[in-house]
């Protein structure tokens, strides 16, 4: 039965969904006591808790909603997921560190030579080989900011290889079960075997993937956006950015010995495999760390030298763009002239030196360059002020001098994740008690009459969309999840629908950067790098593949499921 209750849960579990999708920023009044007047943004972090809470004041949920959206209920632990995300993030982020990422994509690039067609095929396989070992986490990170470079310093126009790069990262994340959380949920809630999940998922990912390049290439087809020839000449110079192959080659069999054993032992939470492994690596990387540190294989700390090395100091960032320019020699393709005269000068020379390299030089009117705010002196915010984590810790620099590895990775770590997850775990449970679970079960038995095909299209197709419009693909996961259990599907179709829905929350998260946390960070990332960025462009931008992966993979689905059962 409809209450009031359960009209403001579904209510409120919206508003926040709209908050985590479009952010709402603004100033705090100034005679606020203890925060003064100060930027307030409420969006993904925020919003789930400041709708939660208001939830509890209202007694549309009470403390064992809450506690099971923690703990868990019907299978589903929701902190086996928070501590798988993050252990395993610990592990790829710092193998990341060593440059190997990185490395392996400008060798990767190297190897296309000059073929534009070619170079985009590479890395559009690359890109889906690495997100099926490390997942999209990681190669987001690493291979968005190469992108962003190596585009800047060919006068390539950026849109087509971020939407390849995006959408393969996310079709090939359905591979492994630990590739996506999503992936975990569907395997706890509906009871999948870990290895049997790969078994399920591999010929929709093989179809999924071919479906969205063919889609992509014919979308890029033209030669502005992909050009048939590259006007290069010389190489990228790959060492440049492998910054330590020991760490690098330990990471990589310590990353593929945790996933053999967690695809071996089925039957055991995931989180006690893979909090032992993270706490290896972290044991490895500051025993490692500190050697090199004694030994002087990395530089010591200087008491003298300046606050804390923002950004554009990390080696990490400033080695990327010296390797396009010492080991290479390339000239750009022709721009059209609404660049500066300066600018036309710049583009012409034959190499780009890291002091003049400049993206937003580059950058097509699709993508721009965001324009650069200079406050007046006396707006400066003063250095006392500054709230980094070099005045909040009197070591900190000190201590990531001597351990590079781990306070390199430490800020890359997805902590927003964490907060995140617990409220839509919460949430779901708050819709349960008050009934809609089962009124959208209901539903579904209704429209698919627990016969398989039907429900495979109903649940891959709601699925994508409710990856769009209900926060991200884990909120949607978990919602579907809840209903799918609650249908009292034969196994046949219950099989059928937990498939369709691995399926659909990867894919799904193509269409919107806010359909899943990645895609927040992804876009963070191509601020960070100077890229104005729209949703609305990067959505119509990814239409097509898309609609193309939904339609194959689901068909691959629907097949498997007729021919098994």
């Amino acid at each position: 039965m409809v209450t009031r209750s359960s009209v403001a849960t579904l209510l409120f579990f919206s508003i926040s969904t709209v908050f985590v999708v479009r952010p709402l920023s603004f100033h705090a009044p100034s005679r606020l006591p203890l925060i003064g007047r100060r930027k307030v943004t409420i969006g993904p972090m925020t919003a789930p808790l400041i709708a939660i809470a208001i939830l509890w004041a209202s007694r549309c949920l009470g403390a064992m909603q809450i506690r099971n959206g923690i703990v868990g209920t019907d299978n589903i632990k929701p902190y086996n997921v928070a501590i798988l995300v993050f252990s395993l993030s610990y592990m790829t982020v710092t193998l990341d560190v060593t440059g190997i990422l990185q490395a392996t994509t400008i060798w990767v690039s190297n190897k296309s030579g000059s073929g534009g067609c070619k170079l985009h095929l590479y890395l559009y396989v690359l890109t889906t080989l690495i997100s099926i070992v490390v997942g999209n986490n990681s190669l987001i990170l690493s291979i968005t900011a190469f992108l962003v470079h190596h585009t800047a310093a060919t006068g390539l126009r950026l849109n087509p290889w971020l939407s390849s790069q995006f959408a393969a990262a996310n079709t090939a994340s359905m591979v492994l079960f630990v590739g996506n959380p999503t992936n975990v949920i569907v395997c706890e809630g509906l009871q999948i075997n870990h290895a049997a999940f790969t078994g399920y998922t591999v010929l929709p990912f093989i179809t999924c993937s071919i479906a969205c390049y063919l889609a992509l290439t014919l979308q890029h087809r033209s030669k502005e956006h992909v050009p048939r020839e590259l006007n290069i000449a010389g190489n990228f110079n790959s060492r440049e950015v492998l910054r330590d192959p020991v760490s690098a080659i330990f990471g990589t069999i310590w990353l593929a010995t945790f996933l053999i054993i967690a695809l071996s032992f089925s039957h055991v939470d995931v989180w006690k495999i893979v909090l032992p492994f993270a706490g290896g690596k972290f044991i490895v990387d500051i025993c490692w760390d500190h050697y090199r540190y004694s030994t002087s294989k990395i530089p010591k700390f200087e008491e003298n030298k300046p606050d804390c090395v923002n950004s554009a100091d990390d080696p990490m960032v400033i080695e990327l763009p010296c390797a396009t320019s010492e080991g290479m020699h390339r000239t750009p393709a022709p721009k059209p002239s609404t660049h500066s005269p300066q600018q036309h000068e710049d583009i012409s020379r034959n190499q780009l030196h890291p002091s003049e390299f400049s993206t937003h030089q580059f950058l097509n009117i699709n993508l721009q360059r965001a324009p650069l705010q200079t406050a007046p002196p006396a707006a400066t915010t003063p250095p006392s002020s500054l709230q980094s984590p070099c005045r909040l810790f009197p070591h900190y620099k000190k201590l990531a001098a001597h351990f590079p590895t781990f306070f390199t990775a430490l800020p890359r770590l997805p902590f927003i994740l964490i907060p995140f997850a617990f409220s839509q775990f919460i949430f779901i449970e708050a819709l349960d008690h008050q009934g809609w679970i089962d009124i959208f079960a209901r539903w579904l038995v209704i429209a698919s009459n627990k016969q398989i095909i039907p429900v495979v299209w109903l649940i891959g197709v709601f699925g994508v969309i409710l990856c769009n419009v209900s926060g991200t693909s884990i909120g949607a996961t978990i919602l579907l999840t809840k209903v799918i259990q609650a249908s009292d599907f034969p196994e046949s179709t219950l099989r059928a629908a937990a498939v369709s829905l691995a399926v659909a929350s990867n894919i799904g998260a193509v269409s919107l950067t806010s359909a899943s946390l990645w895609g927040l960070l992804w876009v963070e990332i191509l601020k960070d790098e100077g890229v104005e960025f729209s949703q609305r462009r990067f959505a119509v931008w990814n239409a097509l593949p898309l609609v193309a992966m939904m339609g194959a993979g689901l068909g691959v689905v629907s097949a498997m499921m007729a021919v098994r059962y």
